[in-house]
């Protein structure tokens, strides 16, 4: 099941996804009087297929990486000569822009659409409020419970936002400007060095090489409720109790405890093991041999941390947040949201071919299912968040000047716009062998940087 989820949810988001683009192209297509023979989601055999009146024929197949839009064409098969006025190559440069230009369009529109929707719905956010600081951060004034609410000059409310404007500088080597709020509402700018960032940077851990870290909060280790029939009420554990040790490691809250326990439970065989806990009761310490049951694959003792006090749940008020907007407004933020999600991702594009960025920020289907299986989990705002991401970044790779991409196809047609004539046959397929060379490469690269994420 761990296995069939991830595909699964892949399956559903790509079928989703290349359905909307595939529709844009073949939308287009008829607009334009163009005859399309076959719309295809997935490539390879056929699973299901139908042939609607006007002679479509409209199928599922086995490989859902893909789809196409097969449209009438000459230089692909003979056409009679009543129906050359509905072939693809017969239609004027500028709706043949139109019909290949859909397919990435229709994506953008989606995005849009599943950001406007994500935040009518609402979706929990982490708000960029500091941990302890070390190193650049530390040194440049930023402190713990500092709100981060600009970077570079732009507003941020989540540690999204704070990433994307972090990362583009850190990679670049330069300072940037990072404006934070007080707990009692003070504002300072700050100047964070990033052109001090070790040699060693990578964007995947970017809060431990800038020395940030976000806030968590830490309840003192009190026992607030003890499950009934549990291995804790068991062993004799009672509601406000005070866990001082387990297995002699130190508690100082209940981090410490979310964070052992699982540790500590399993043998290196995998099984579970008993843990011993030192408990305060009434001014005394006393120990207590428990053993964990597995409850949905994790070792458990049946124990819940007691509410937090005024102080904490001003804290949680301040760092966990609710996005949720207005059919209006949601509107604007889901644009802005795509702009900001696009200029990171033309940016990181840019700077792994230049070099400064690394090729490892390449995902392959293997990530992307298990991102797709996550974020369903989560609910229905993260895979919302989850589709827009995904349909911005097939919006925008199939965008790029590479043949066999719908961007190959656009520079062929933007060309024959200066030129005033047809890109010749013959570099057409010279185009289609490069273009199919640099597509299975960066798929292949695509993949490797999955297989290393999984055995790393």
């Amino acid at each position: 099941m761990d296995i069939l989820g991830p595909i699964i949810w892949l399956i559903v988001a790509l079928g989703l996804l290349v359905t909307f683009h595939e529709f844009g192209h073949y939308w287009v297509a008829r607009r334009c009087g163009v005859r399309v023979l076959r719309f295809s989601v997935g490539f390879g055999r056929a699973l299901w297929s139908r042939t609607a009146a006007d002679g479509t024929e409209y199928r599922i197949a086995a490989i859902p990486l893909g789809g196409y839009v097969k449209m009438l064409d000459e230089r692909e098969a003979p056409v009679a000569a009543g129906e050359r006025d509905q072939a693809f190559n017969r239609k004027p440069v500028s709706q043949r822009i139109a019909i290949v230009a859909a397919g990435p369009i229709f994506n953008l529109i989606f995005a849009i659409a599943a950001f406007w929707l994500m935040f009518v719905v609402g979706i929990p956010e982490t708000r960029p409020v500091l941990g302890p600081t070390t190193g650049l951060a530390a040194e440049a004034g930023l402190r713990e419970n500092d709100l981060i609410v600009r970077v570079d000059q732009r507003r941020v409310e989540t540690w999204t936002h704070a990433l994307l404007g972090l990362i583009p500088p850190a990679l670049d080597r330069r300072a940037v400007v990072v404006e934070v709020e007080t707990p009692d509402g003070q504002r300072r700018t700050l100047e964070l060095p990033l052109n001090r960032v070790s040699p060693a940077y990578s964007e995947e851990n970017t809060l431990d090489y800038l020395g940030l870290s976000p806030w968590r909060a830490d309840l003192p280790p009190l026992i607030g409720t003890v499950a009934v029939d549990s291995p804790a009420a068991t062993a004799g554990l009672r509601d406000g109790d005070v866990i001082r040790r387990i297995d002699d490691q130190p508690i100082g809250g209940w981090q410490d405890i979310a964070r052992l326990i699982p540790q500590l439970a399993r043998d290196d065989d995998g099984q579970t093991r008993a843990l011993q806990l030192e408990i305060e009761r009434d001014g005394r310490l006393m120990r207590f041999d428990l053993q964990p049951e597995i409850q949905d694959g994790r070792p458990i003792i049946g124990i819940q941390a007691p509410p937090p006090g005024p102080e904490l749940q001003a804290e949680f008020d301040r760092t966990f947040v609710l996005v949720q907007h207005g059919p209006v407004q949601a509107l604007g933020e889901a644009t802005s949201e795509t702009w900001r999600l696009t200029t990171a991702t033309l940016g990181i594009l840019g700077r792994m071919i230049t070099g400064k960025a690394s090729l490892s920020n390449l995902s392959g289907p293997i990530t992307i299912a298990q991102m797709a299986h996550t974020s369903a989990r989560l609910g229905l705002s993260r895979f919302l968040f989850f589709l827009g991401l995904i349909s911005l970044s097939l919006a925008i790779i199939n965008l790029l000047p590479i043949p066999m991409l719908d961007g190959g196809h656009l520079m062929y047609y933007f060309a024959e716009v200066i030129k005033g004539s047809p890109v010749s046959e013959q570099t057409q397929i010279i185009g289609q062998y490069i273009g199919l060379l640099m597509v299975i490469g960066l798929m292949s690269l695509a993949i490797f940087n999955d297989i290393l994420r999984l055995v790393t």
